[in-house]
């Protein structure tokens, strides 16, 4: 193993520890990523890579005096940042072509807690366009490609990060998930995926979607590097032990949830759940059919109403003009123009249409939730993240999914949408490769607010599955 590749392999927590302890260089660490993430270009991850700027932030840490323990728990480690998130003098396109020229002055809420607990900034990552979509397909900007088969998507719309971490460019990335775009290329890369309760986290300098329903969210191969990321963000702890699993109550959702799944998908969840079993674990059936009945019913009413007057918000706290009708004719991405065609004229969403989602059935799918959690007092609910592996590129609008042709952004989200909707936090594991060696992920969806018990749950349920293997790419990019 080369230098480059052992460097490359460190977590987050390593990294910045032997960076804050003066046995690793934090010029000689970013340069090892940076070396890996030229090398990614066939991949499509990133959209922004400022070398030379990184190269002299890592030189100013270097000649620095060491942070005093415990104060700066992201030391010197690089940080990739999905193109929807502000950082300061760099672009934010959201992964559109007509946003080129921006260049907020300031960073994002979240941004600024990474830094301020010593991060750096690696780069800014592809996305789906105007975030609206499950694939990471950019017809803009070129699509991300999974780590583990290039021919397939990474899932979005966070899918540079997923291509950028699974090819070890990265050690952490920053995305954001309104229905599972942090989740989705989480599970079709092999990687865990967090998405916090709603407002954990600073919504503040996020391209939106809706919000109602958007966070941010961490990226990462280890679920104890989220809770690092969370502990940066949020003030929570900074380490956690893993929960036993023994005696721990999971809901297994059984309508919905675990209906029509794919069989590579399937056969891997059921062998997760059996090492769920043997490792203590109760599993509990339950039934959240309705949940899944309100997301089909409200959501996109919440989200297509919400998303004009949000980027109008985040336009204005950039002092630019908002035109909405010129922001929709300059969609390129085939898939993506015609959602942002139904935001005007009778294909609107109404007013009496999103009331209704949002204060009928949003609270009608939380009340749910809640008694779902309170009767059968449960740790968190258990089921496939993504009830597919990833497509092919180019075969990324209508799928099959067992036998039968379906289209892929309900089918990407079925699972996911719900906790986005209800405002929950959520982890997605790797829970191993299918026969033909793409990765599936298992969802732990906990109650509101449980964020730091969900994390140290979702450590002991990581420890109960296999390691995904290390995508053959990256020993193909270690030996350039």
């Amino acid at each position: 193993m080369n230098r480059i590749h052992a460097l490359t392999d460190l977590s987050a927590r390593e990294a910045a520890g032997q960076m804050a302890r003066g046995e690793l260089r934090v010029a000689d660490y970013a340069e090892a990523l940076l070396t890996r993430a030229g090398a990614t270009a066939p991949f499509g991850a990133l959209l922004h890579l400022d070398p030379d700027a990184l190269r002299a932030a890592a030189v100013a840490l270097d000649a620095s005096p060491r942070p005093t323990p415990g104060t700066q728990p992201l030391y010197g480690v690089p940080l990739a940042l999905k193109d929807n998130i502000d950082v300061a003098g760099m672009p934010t396109t959201a992964g559109s072509p007509w946003m080129a020229d921006h260049r907020p002055s300031r960073s994002a809420g979240v941004t600024q807690r990474l830094l301020d607990a010593g991060a750096l900034v690696l780069g800014k990552t592809n996305l789906h366009e105007w975030l609206q979509g499950v694939t990471g397909h950019n017809h803009g900007f070129g699509t991300s490609r999974n780590p583990f088969d290039r021919t397939r998507i990474t899932g979005g719309s966070s899918g540079g990060n997923a291509a950028l971490l699974g090819l070890r460019a990265a050690p952490v990335a920053i995305g954001t998930d309104t229905g599972g775009s942090v989740r989705v290329p989480a599970t079709l890369c092999g990687l865990v995926g967090f998405r916090p309760t709603i407002h954990r986290w600073s919504e503040e300098g996020l391209v939106p979607i809706s919000p109602t329903f958007d966070t941010a969210g961490v990226m990462a191969r280890s679920v104890d590097d989220c809770v690092l990321v969370d502990h940066a963000v949020t003030g929570g702890p900074a380490r956690l032990a893993a929960t036993p699993l023994a005696g721990v109550r999971l809901g297994v959702p059984e309508a919905c949830f675990w209906e029509d799944v794919d069989p590579p998908v399937a056969g891997l969840a059921r062998e997760s759940l059996e090492r769920l079993r043997a490792a203590g674990a109760v599993l509990v059936p339950c039934d959240l059919a309705e949940a899944g009945a309100l997301f089909r019913e409200g959501s996109m009413s919440i989200s297509l109403y919400e998303i004009l007057p949000a980027l109008a918000a985040y336009f204005a706290r950039h002092g630019r003009p908002f035109d909405a009708r010129a922001l929709a004719d300059a969609v390129v991405s085939p898939d993506v123009r015609p959602l942002f065609e139904r935001l005007f004229g009778p294909t609107a969403i109404t007013v009496e249409a999103y009331t209704h989602a949002l204060r009928t059935l949003r609270p009608r799918m939380q009340a749910a939730y809640r008694h779902c959690f309170a009767q059968h007092k449960l740790a968190a609910l258990v089921f496939p993240t993504s009830p597919l592996t990833a497509a092919r590129i180019g075969e990324d609008v209508e799928v099959t999914l067992c036998g039968r042709p379906a289209s892929a952004f309900p089918t990407y989200i079925r699972n996911t949408g719900p906790a986005g909707m209800a405002g929950l936090p959520a982890v997605s594991l790797p829970m191993g490769l299918t026969r033909d060696g793409l990765p599936a992920g298992l969802e732990l969806t906990g109650a509101v607010g449980t964020d730091s018990a969900l994390l140290a749950l979702a450590l002991g349920v990581e420890s109960a599955l296999p390691p995904v293997p290390i995508p053959h790419t990256v020993q193909e990019l270690a030996n350039r």
